[in-house]
Parts: structure tokens; C-alpha cells; sequence
């Protein structure tokens, strides 16, 4: 991941936070945490919006990776993160019940091959931008309750500029709390 962070996300149950600033930034970063996984033998999954997951694919392709091939064998596997989203809401909102049916058979399945699996994931961010900023924190609380029933690291990702707005200063404290390790800072 660059510059002094390689070590995050080693560990099953890490929960990191990723601000970015640049799309660039995203997808290095990104990039480099899946293809730890792959490397390693492992499964790397990608919920994220289609323009990061083509972005994520090329780095990854750049990088060595037959993304068609690990596709193929289940180590790559990726979602879009809007589609999520509205899988997992009940009355516009995340719903606890419909988070567990949308992603732990995913990572139930990722957990099949005994080797590291490396999650990251948008839905957070999708959420946040459309006002659904309490929506957001929930989902991170989501995502901690079920690292504690599967061994996963993960990945989750927010734009700088979105949420350094002074109105969500306790929202963002409270999304930094959620997480054992923060990358970036959130323009401010």
C-alpha cells in the first residue's frame, strides 16, 4: 500500500479505513491489498462502484494477475457496490438481516480455500453520499459483528472531500472508531 502501511490488513479481523483523495490514490491502494491476497494464495473481493472495479482490475492485471483466471476459480471476486447497497436496505435503509443475506454467503464462501481473504468494500461510501450517513456507521458495525464470525480482513473506503464537512464531524470520529487502522486523512 505504500509508504510505511504494508502491514495493515495482514491480520484476520483487521478493519481499515481508507480516505482518498484521488482516484489514482484508491486504486494503488486498493490494488496493492488485493493483490496481497492473490499472491498469497488467498481471495480477494471487490464491492465497489464499476468504474473502481474495472480500475482495480487493470492494476491488478498490470501487476501480474490473470484477473480472468481468478475470477474463474472463485480467488477473485467482485460485486457492485450500489447494487449491494440496495440489496441489504429495507425501506431505504440498511437492514442487519439483509446484510447478512447479501454478503456472508460471500464470505463463507471466500473462507472455503483455509487461505487469506482480503474484502474491500464501498458500500459505506455509497451511503454516506447519498445521505445515509448514520447508514454508513451502521454498516461498519455490520461489517465488525460479522468479522467476528469469519476470518477476513477488510478494506473500507471514503472519498476525503466527502466527509470532512464540518455537520458530520461525530459521524466521521465515530466511522474512525469503527476501525482498528485509518489511512489518509480526510481533507480538513
Amino acid at each position: 500500500m505504500g509508504s510505511g502501511d504494508e502491514l495493515l490488513g495482514t491480520s484476520p479481523g483487521d478493519h481499515l479505513v481508507l480516505f482518498y483523495r484521488t482516484d489514482e490514490e484508491l486504486t494503488d491502494r486498493v490494488g496493492r491489498y488485493l493483490h496481497r491476497a492473490l499472491t498469497a494464495g488467498g481471495v480477494a473481493i471487490a464491492i465497489a462502484t464499476p468504474a473502481h472495479r474495472l480500475m482495480f482490475e487493470e492494476w491488478l492485471a498490470g501487476a501480474g494477475t490473470d484477473v480472468a483466471a481468478a475470477r474463474a476459480s472463485g480467488r477473485y471476486l467482485d460485486r457492485d457496490a450500489n447494487e449491494t447497497v440496495r440489496r441489504l436496505q429495507v425501506g431505504g435503509w440498511p437492514d442487519a438481516a439483509g446484510f447478512w443475506q447479501a454478503i456472508s454467503p460471500l464470505i463463507r464462501q471466500a473462507n472455503q480455500s483455509g487461505q487469506p481473504v482480503h474484502v474491500f468494500g464501498e458500500m459505506v461510501s455509497v451511503l454516506w453520499d447519498s445521505g445515509l450517513v448514520n447508514g454508513a456507521i451502521e454498516v461498519e458495525a455490520m461489517w465488525n459483528e460479522l468479522g467476528g464470525h469469519y476470518p477476513f480482513t477488510l478494506m473500507c473506503a471514503y472519498p476525503a472531500q466527502s466527509v470532512s464537512d464540518d455537520r458530520h464531524r461525530d459521524a466521521l470520529t465515530e466511522v474512525c472508531r469503527l476501525h482498528a487502522a485509518t489511512v489518509g486523512t480526510p481533507v480538513g
